[in-house]
């Protein structure tokens, strides 16, 4: 048994999806249930969690629809408006369905400071009230950030997306390394293995390039706070599924069985209440 804790679908729009560049011709197109359904076909994944690609509510109300009809998408994180001012009321609102299971905001595309920002702290602040989980989607050079974010926030429980993106294209793995095991000591801050091979070069990456970065963060969290991600259909740029699967799994082979079945469906079922 695996659940997938990261992928996403969308009805392609060349202008809601601009960052989908000539690079990344292959993913434009819509993905929807039954292309991931097709996609899983021949796996152990019995389950997902789908992520946002908009920050919209109307993107927010579309996946928990889908997932209403689809018995595999297991949960939802959503997007919210976290700045604004009617934001409790909000929450109230969607925190009623039990599919959204968490939220997050695409902190990577705002300036850099964002992340402590009054306004938006105010929204996230609120979260533990409703039991939802606060998704981290970050660059490397944001950790400093996060991890006072982090701190401002220390009953609410976090999932680091994509290893926050290390810039493993040109090799680089310093401050990230350093800052990555500062944030893992917040033991309310678990972490994706997802979204990997896209920081790296998507036709030239190799296994003993990411292994590295594997390394740390199953060193950092530990196998109780690490789940499993496809970050599917955007690996398709670099990598299939089954690929980035096969990857993980061998990745994580030398600990134990336990330990294994906490990465690949476990720890996802604990953190996202599934």
């Amino acid at each position: 048994m695996i659940i997938d804790t990261h992928h996403h679908l969308w009805n392609y729009d060349p202008v809601e999806f601009d960052w989908i560049d000539n690079e990344m011709k292959i993913i434009r197109r819509s993905f929807l249930p039954e292309d991931l359904i097709s996609t899983l076909a021949n796996t152990e994944v019995s389950g997902v969690v789908t992520v946002q690609a908009r920050q919209s509510l109307e993107e927010t109300e579309w996946l928990l629809k889908l997932a209403s009809k689809n018995s595999f998408m297991k949960g939802v994180v959503g997007w919210m408006p976290f700045a604004d001012e009617n934001i409790q009321q909000i929450l109230e609102r969607y925190s009623k369905n039990n599919l959204l299971k968490g939220v997050r905001h695409v902190v990577q595309g705002e300036p850099d400071g964002f992340i402590l920002g009054k306004d938006f702290n105010r929204g996230v602040s609120l979260l533990k009230e409703y039991k939802l989980v606060y998704d981290i989607l970050i660059f490397e050079r944001q950790l400093k950030d996060t991890i006072c974010f982090v701190d401002n926030h220390p009953n609410q429980t976090f999932v680091l997306d994509h290893i926050a993106k290390p810039k493993i294209k040109l090799d680089e793995f310093q401050p990230w390394a350093n800052n990555i095991k500062e944030l893992a000591k917040r033991e309310n801050v678990s972490c994706k293995l997802s979204g990997m091979v896209t920081e790296a070069d998507y036709q030239t990456w190799t296994e003993n390039q990411l292994k590295p970065y594997f390394e740390v963060v199953i060193e950092a969290f530990g196998p109780s706070r690490l789940m499993f991600g496809s970050d599917w259909p955007v690996c398709l740029v670099a990598t299939s599924y089954f690929q980035w699967l096969d990857l993980v799994k061998k990745m994580i082979s030398e600990l134990t069985i336990d330990e294994q079945e906490m990465i690949l469906f476990k720890n996802a079922q604990q953190v996202y209440k599934i």
